[in-house]
């Protein structure tokens, strides 16, 4: 008998276990007639501040597990849910991890950190101020990552303290407004927030209209770079200037 598939598209997403915000983010943003399959990675220490060293380690974690978990659900595109796991590696390591999904999962791949770049590129945004609850090391990494792929940062604005795997994602929409405009400089072009646990996407657009100026999550790249990846064209409900170049 011919079975008729209750979507057109499947959305593979890996998360990291702590990673309370990921989930609902896609959840807001599922493209029509699509379904999403999330698959929980390991890693890391739960209970230790995620600084360079760790989220490093992260980055080169066996996922042959979680590959072979989320292939189960026959995916169409399979996104990698942590932006700071590649960016502390560069941009040589992130494009070879995305290869490596594809391999093991037999469908397209997007990174957090890759999507980044490739969001700011469709803008043709040179110059950002950057943001993120990351601790000052991995910010530094993080500027560097995207040297390597042609965008300054004239500005970047630090969390201030250092925060635990879940006081990323237990911070309020208020205090990532607050914290993206800090980051916000005359010669930036458009605001960056960085890290898939970080409650961006809320606030977006009342980022944009407080600065006038697109603003760029980890999460909503992702999704950008999964529309354009499956030429999917732009819906209701999508946050931010970005989806105007869809």
């Amino acid at each position: 008998m011919n079975r008729q598939a209750r979507v057109n598209t499947r959305i593979g997403v890996l998360v990291p276990f702590t990673n309370t915000n990921l989930e609902l983010d896609m959840m807001l943003m599922r493209p029509p007639n699509c379904s999403l399959h999330f698959q929980r990675t390991g890693g890391y220490s739960a209970d230790e501040i995620p600084g360079s060293d760790q989220m490093a380690e992260l980055g080169v974690f066996d996922i042959s597990h979680d590959l072979s978990m989320i292939a189960g659900a026959r995916p169409d595109i399979v996104l990698y849910g942590c932006t700071s796991a590649t960016l502390t590696h560069g941009t040589d390591f992130d494009r070879d991890l995305a290869l490596k999904i594809k391999t093991g999962s037999g469908a397209v791949s997007l990174t957090a950190a890759g999507s980044l770049a490739e969001a700011l590129q469709a803008l043709d945004v040179q110059r950002i101020g950057f943001s993120s609850p990351y601790v000052g090391s991995i910010n530094e990494q993080a500027v560097t990552f995207l040297k390597q792929s042609g965008i300054e940062t004239v500005k970047r604005a630090d969390i201030g303290r250092d925060l635990g795997c879940y006081g990323q994602g237990e911070m309020s929409p208020d205090e990532v407004y607050d914290l993206a405009l800090k980051a916000n400089d005359p010669k930036a072009q458009a605001i960056v927030l960085s890290c898939t646990d970080m409650r961006s996407v809320e606030v977006i657009e009342r980022i944009e209209a407080a600065t006038g100026k697109p603003v760029v999550t980890s999460n909503q790249a992702l999704m950008f770079c999964l529309c354009r990846k499956l030429s999917i064209p732009r819906y209701h409900g999508l946050p931010g200037r970005l989806f105007d170049c869809l």
